[in-house]
């Protein structure tokens, strides 16, 4: 089998770790975006590999991924799929919509013309629009932390949740394919260190797990992430991602080499997003 790596970091510890289980008797090749060529929608490639993992986000990436599909080729995640994932708002209505128990979000805007506003009620949790690395995500108390919060950032998209009290830990759960990874992570709005605790995905209550699944559902998703947040009322989820780097899960580079395999010989459909999603 040939399986394609669309990513600038084949090196990433989980792709490594995947390259050199399936490189003893199948063919992995890296492909970065930023420097393909991007041939002319009605021109057919030469050749294709049996399934590509789209391991990054940037417009260029998710038209050549799109371009692939065009032509046949399956793509974890679909552009369509993961390009969803980065939209914080199209992702809380498409959760909501949806029934999922997910953070309200709302008063997309500037953080200048959020500290303008004298509508909120604090605490807030103010996090950036687009999903990337680095981007911000910080709880505010009041209005003179959101005000120092818009002399850092004027000029980032922003969109607001309700704060909602817990505990102050994240529960990851990542998905590949069939198989729940999970971990108890400190929250970044919570003082202190960002703590990582492995758990058993089976420890879980039923009740994350069947919200982590339909999100992949929902949101055409075949490997990603959930981060949920424990309240009174039961768990909340505070974001997805489109595949995480799911670092230090151990069985998880076992699972990916799976899932590629399963879907370059047919055995595995990925997910398709609804028309109108």
């Amino acid at each position: 089998m040939r399986i394609g790596l669309l990513t600038p970091a084949p090196d990433h510890p989980l792709l490594a770790a995947t390259t050199a289980l399936l490189t003893p008797h199948h063919q992995v090749e890296a492909l970065d975006p930023v420097h393909a060529t991007l041939p002319s929608p009605a021109r057919a490639p030469e050749s294709l590999a049996d399934v590509y993992l789209l391991k990054t986000r940037t417009p260029r990436a998710l038209a050549f991924a799109r371009y692939l599909e065009q032509h046949g080729a399956p793509v974890l995640n679909s552009a369509d799929a993961t390009e969803l994932c980065q939209d914080r708002t199209a992702m809380a209505d498409t959760a909501l919509a949806a029934g999922l128990p997910f953070a309200v979000t709302g008063a997309t805007t500037t953080l200048p013309r959020l500290a303008a506003w004298d509508g909120l009620t604090y605490p807030v949790v103010v996090k950036s629009r687009h999903s990337r690395r680095h981007d911000l995500v910080a709880k505010v108390d009041d209005a003179a932390g959101l005000r120092a919060l818009a002399a850092q950032w004027p000029d980032e998209p922003v969109v607001v949740q309700d704060w909602t009290p817990n505990d102050g830990w994240d529960r990851k759960l990542w998905v590949v394919g069939d198989r729940v990874f999970a971990a108890l992570r400190r929250s970044e709005l919570a003082e202190g260190p960002r703590d990582t605790e492995s758990v058993r995905a089976a420890d879980l209550p039923g009740e994350w797990l069947d919200v982590v699944r339909r999100a992949g559902e929902v949101f055409a998703l075949d490997v990603y992430g959930v981060d949920l947040i424990d309240t009174p009322d039961g768990p909340v989820v505070v974001d997805v991602n489109a595949f995480p780097g799911i670092r230090g899960q151990q069985g998880a580079p076992e699972a990916l080499a799976e899932l590629a395999l399963r879907t370059a010989s047919g055995d595995y459909r990925p997910r398709g997003l609804a028309i109108g999603a």
